[in-house]
Order: structure tokens, then C-alpha cells, then sequence
């Protein structure tokens, strides 16, 4: 049995790759959940993908009357500072429990 590398180009892959792969699928598998997860899940969601896939939010507070664009800039604005991969593999745990949960 040969122990050398065979040069194949699955050996190479980027575990960056395959960790944006895992995430794309985790944001496309929460669009259909048989069960809707409560608002502070759903808004922990939306903070996490958006961190992951825009970064820190740089917007200004809406303001209060504005309760749903307002829920969703606070839970924006919690993951603040996380790397997208941190936000990215908390978004995939997050789905990965809620899918668990069916």
C-alpha cells in the first residue's frame, strides 16, 4: 500500500471554501424549516449572516418607533467584531441545532 500522495486535487481543498460552501447551504436550508423559529432565533440569524457576509454594521440606528428595522440593527450590531468565519460558523451551529430540532 502506497503511502504517497497522489496529487489529487481533493487533498488541496480550502477548508475556507468548504466552510462558505457549509455556510451558503445553512442560509439556503433555514429558508425551509418545517417549524418557524421564534423572533430572538430568527433575529440572531439575521445578525450572524450579516456579519458574516457584510461585516461590522457601519448604519445608523434607526430609530425606535421603527421596531422591526430597529431589531434587526441591534441584532446586527451584538455580533460586532466577530471575522466572518466566527460569524459564519456560528450562523451553520445555529442552523445545524435548529435543523436537529424538526
Amino acid at each position: 500500500v502506497s503511502t504517497q500522495s497522489t496529487g489529487s486535487p481533493r487533498q488541496s481543498i480550502n477548508p475556507v471554501i468548504m466552510s462558505s460552501l457549509s455556510f451558503e447551504q445553512a442560509a439556503e436550508r433555514v429558508k425551509v424549516l418545517k417549524n418557524k423559529p421564534s423572533n430572538d432565533v430568527l433575529l440572531n440569524l439575521y445578525g450572524l449572516y450579516k456579519q458574516a457576509t457584510v461585516g461590522d454594521n457601519t448604519g445608523s440606528q434607526p430609530w425606535a418607533v421603527q421596531m422591526e428595522a430597529r431589531a434587526k440593527w441591534d441584532a446586527w450590531t451584538t455580533q460586532k467584531g466577530k471575522s466572518t468565519e466566527q460569524a459564519k460558523s456560528e450562523y451553520v451551529a445555529l442552523v445545524e441545532g435548529l435543523v436537529a430540532a424538526e
